[in-house]
């Protein structure tokens, strides 16, 4: 993860140092602007988080504003989360000794437990520039509140079907979980002079507070609501599409 960001941050200043070569004429990075960003992360859990699940990855998906001069950022963002780590064998009621899960045709049946969750939320956050030339290019801090949910996915048999997992009674073993969660990032942001090199790199950070939505739980036969602390530290790069307003408010380039 270190050598990652230190990769990010080598290329982001080579980029950025021949970025500063333009001169104001062939600068397209100016005015006010509207970020589509494309990432990827990687996230190991803390807390509570980590007595359920291992290891995730999540795609994202966000759009920002951003300001003319001052570099502010404002916006939303969401995440899907997703891993093959479950530590909580919530089928262990229904195995045989032998550790399977017998299918109507009593057959044992393939059925797979896998991680699940979003993060869906608003952010604001600033881009500290490292030059006149290219200010908008530089470390990039970000603060940002939402919901975060999470759930253990039983993954059925396609062929073989079981009775205890049909219907919504596999809703009693997957553990659906949501809450408020902050979120944090730092890291390196370029945008080019040019227009085209545009992307983000660094580390994000989340702080879930959770409970579990369902009504009841096959394994525990209660209704767990206790109240949980999911954590989330992690590793995310990704791609900025640009799309800025010129001096007219019809006028839109990327």
């Amino acid at each position: 993860m270190k050598q990652g960001l230190l990769l990010v941050f080598l290329i982001g200043m080579g980029l950025s140092a021949s970025a500063q070569r333009l001169d104001d004429g062939s600068r397209r990075n100016v005015g006010r602007a509207l970020l589509l960003q494309l990432g990827y992360g990687t996230q190991t859990p803390g807390a509570d988080l980590s007595q359920r699940f291992g290891q995730s990855y999540s795609p994202e998906v966000g759009l920002s504003y951003l300001s003319d001069k001052t570099n502010w950022l404002i916006g939303l963002n969401w995440q899907f989360y997703f891993g093959n780590t479950v530590k909580e064998d919530v089928l262990a009621g229904l195995r045989t000794a032998e550790g399977y899960v017998i299918g109507n045709d009593r057959s044992p049946a393939n059925v797979e437990l896998r991680q699940r969750g979003s993060y869906l939320g608003l952010h604001v956050g600033k881009i500290f520039g490292w030059s006149e030339v290219n200010p908008r290019s530089g470390i990039r801090v970000q603060l940002g509140a939402g919901l975060l949910q999470h759930k253990i996915r039983v993954q059925r048999d396609p062929i073989r079907d079981v009775a205890a997992l049909s219907g919504d009674y596999i809703k009693g073993y997957d553990r659906l979980s949501n809450g408020l969660c902050i979120q944090e990032f730092v890291g390196y942001h370029l945008m080019s002079n040019d227009g085209r090199i545009n992307f983000y790199g660094g580390f994000e950070f989340s702080q879930a507070f959770t409970r579990n939505r369902r009504d009841f739980d096959y394994v525990t036969r209660t209704r767990e609501d206790a109240q949980r602390l999911d954590l989330l530290f992690g590793f995310r790069i990704g791609w900025i599409l640009p799309f800025y307003f010129g001096k007219s408010a019809a006028e839109i380039y990327y």
